[in-house]
């Protein structure tokens, strides 16, 4: 069952690298299953079917904004190990090695640990060997705001964004940060854009 993703009234294009080899590499291999946690949308399911792959779709950040909203507290509220738990039992909530890839987009950015650590855990447990997984931070250490976005495939290295409001993230990240969270994987590969956006493929 999918989670539909709202609308909004403006969008913009962005050419992405990381996307670009995201697709390279799931074209190479023949009926995955694929998670997008940015939500539901036609634009996704169709270029993912198209390529003869199966696509489940949730809206990770909404199901973060239910649980524990409104956005003041809502850091303080995410840091707090039993509800973290909670909403983990509740989402991402798949059999191990159940998928092949996963679009994750800029959601691990507005997680305070240990829920971000959780849903790390978690991402590396329901995906199988060699699985993919893409994503992105802002490159800005230090803004205190940064714009989120309904991501929509316009081809293989293109994607279509929508705004849904801006809000905080969780911490500062850099490359070392990054790094860290994701140390028993396999792989890392970042890619830097020109909008300042920290692009990356993450290698179960």
């Amino acid at each position: 069952m999918a989670r539909s993703a709202e609308p909004a009234t403006t969008a913009n294009e962005r050419t992405s690298k990381a996307f670009e080899q995201f697709v390279t590499s799931i074209r190479e291999r023949e009926n995955l299953s694929l998670l997008d946690l940015g939500g539901a949308n036609q634009a996704n399911i169709t270029f993912i079917t198209e390529l003869g792959h199966r696509l489940y779709a949730d809206d990770l950040l909404r199901s973060v904004d239910v649980e524990f909203g409104p956005a003041e507290g809502m850091q303080e509220r995410q840091s707090d190990p039993e509800r973290a738990q909670e909403f983990l039992s509740h989402n991402l909530d798949f059999p191990e090695d159940s998928f092949d890839g996963v679009l994750l987009w800029d959601i691990l950015q507005f997680l305070a640990p240990p829920l971000l650590e959780g849903a790390v855990d978690r991402l590396y447990r329901i995906l199988r060997p060699d699985g993919l997984v893409f994503l992105m931070f802002t490159g800005n250490e230090k803004t205190k705001t940064v714009p989120t976005y309904y991501y929509r495939i316009s081809g293989p290295r293109n994607l279509t964004l929508t705004p849904r409001g801006e809000r905080a993230p969780a911490q500062a990240f850099n490359n070392r940060s990054i790094e860290k969270i994701f140390q028993r994987w396999g792989a890392i590969k970042f890619f830097l854009a020109r909008d300042n956006v920290r692009e990356l493929i993450v290698r179960r």
